[in-house]
């Protein structure tokens, strides 16, 4: 069952519901590190170890069981030689 706070109120009676959206970006984000890592030819213990971080929170994250930290996804990023962009667009 779902409450109110399930949702985002747009205008009119749009209702677009937040679980789906987060898992959605979720997912991206996380597809886009795992491809990133793979070109780099990392495994998930050399990406753990250059970002200081530990191995299993990598792996938690890159099946979809965690959500990581802004700084957590700054530290990977920063490992594998890149920057996090994150912009908010106007939906069309």
């Amino acid at each position: 069952m779902r409450n109110s706070m399930d949702y985002i109120y747009a205008s009119g009676e749009q209702k677009i519901v937040i679980e789906i959206e987060q898992k959605n970006i979720r997912q991206s984000v996380i597809e886009q590190y795992v491809r990133c890592r793979k070109i780099q030819g990392m495994t998930q213990a050399d990406l753990a170890k250059c970002a200081g971080i530990p191995r299993t929170n990598i792996t938690r994250f890159e099946s979809g069981n965690y959500n990581p930290s802004l700084e957590m996804m700054v530290r990977i990023a920063a490992a594998l030689g890149m920057t996090l962009q994150v912009q908010m667009m106007k939906k069309e």
